[in-house]
């Protein structure tokens, strides 16, 4: 019997969640709501269904391949960020792209520092390509960027950023990146997450691009699949210089990203009603669900993102499992933590009265 390496055996496998249709059948129930996975509840840009069903686009040449430079979203995504679209890489979601890094800048035996818990793709992609993934504890559930510089060692080549983190949903400020990228030595890559970044309002909130243009050693990842409600697409972006993309190019497959998931993003761009409805939507939810988990007496950490990391005085799993049978799906994170989606107004009022119920 062939049988992988040791490192890759040791990998714990990420496990999806089953689609709604089949938890319904099996459970007996109707009109469930998805609120695990954070996506955006608003559905996808209108503009991105439009060139989607528009007959004068891809959809009538797939029997082609797709562009597999993604020419005209690099174009647009250039234009917004005021960088080279040499400068950026496209993926089938950012979670590719973290893979695609991994790969193309670390060797067996390097190590990673990342911090815990945080998304969880980080160590599955080091612990694939060999390396160690050194994790180091949140501090006041958000990144303690010193901490995880002291962690740094004469083998660590990568060092990942989720602001705002996923599952927490707290950010690092604009002065503890500075801090970071001003003493961390050079020949590590530092990968900053920003699947959620468009989701954060404080105005202290750290600013990558910055150190990109200061020619540091940075890989920016961003994604369609969460504000511009394009999950299903998987579609992604990564800013770097020149070199690192290059270097990634290398390993990245030639047709990674599909014709109608790059038009799709292309005009998603555009779309800033669709942006701020969405943003409305996620604000406005924050703020409800904040009031209705103290009523119950409930601890939850303020989040940046578009979704709630809650902590509950009982297990977990027990809850994850009373709001299931009431057709609410979240995602249990820890013994005691489960992370929820902002969702539609009429979602959220499902989640508490299921919680409610769950927790009496």
């Amino acid at each position: 019997m062939v049988r992988a390496p040791e490192h890759i055996r040791a990998i714990k496998p990420y496990i999806p969640g089953k689609p709604i249709e089949e938890l319904e059948r099996e459970l007996g129930i109707k009109g469930s709501v998805k609120l695990a996975s954070n996506e955006n509840p608003a559905g996808p840009s209108p503009l991105a269904i439009k060139a989607i069903r528009n007959r004068s686009n891809s959809l009538n040449n797939l029997n082609r391949y797709p562009d597999g430079n993604g020419y005209y979203l690099k174009a647009v995504l250039a234009e917004k960020l005021s960088v080279k679209p040499e400068e950026i890489i496209l993926g089938n979601g950012s979670n590719e792209l973290l893979d695609i890094a991994v790969r193309t800048f670390l060797s067996p035996g390097d190590d990673a520092v990342m911090a815990h818990p945080s998304f969880v793709v980080y160590s599955m992609s080091v612990q694939a390509a060999g390396g160690n993934a050194i994790q180091v504890p949140l501090k006041d559930y958000k990144h303690d960027l010193d901490a995880m510089l002291q962690a740094v060692t004469p083998k660590t080549k990568m060092l990942f950023i989720a602001n705002p983190n996923n599952p927490t949903g707290t950010m690092n400020t604009r002065l503890e990146l500075d801090s970071l990228m001003g003493k961390i030595r050079d020949g590590i890559l530092v990968v900053v997450d920003e699947a959620y970044y468009e989701y954060a309002t404080d105005k202290e909130y750290a600013d990558s691009l910055k150190h990109f243009r200061n020619k540091k050693d940075m890989l920016i990842l961003r994604t369609f699949s969460k504000l511009y409600g394009l999950a299903g697409l998987r579609i992604g972006y990564g800013i770097a210089q020149k070199d690192i993309v290059t270097e990634m190019n290398k390993i990245r497959a030639p047709f990674n990203t599909n014709s109608i998931a790059q038009k799709a993003a292309t005009e998603a761009l555009k779309d800033k009603a669709h942006i701020r409805q969405s943003l409305k939507i996620n604000s406005s939810g924050k703020k409800y669900l904040y009031k209705e988990l103290l009523l119950l007496g409930i601890k939850y950490v303020p989040t940046e993102a578009n979704f709630i990391y809650i902590i509950m005085d009982r297990d977990s799993r027990a809850v994850y499992e009373a709001l299931l049978k009431q057709g609410v799906i979240v995602r249990p994170m820890g013994p005691k933590e489960i992370r929820v989606t902002i969702g539609l107004p009429e979602e959220n009022k499902k989640f508490i009265k299921a919680l409610k119920k769950a927790v009496s």
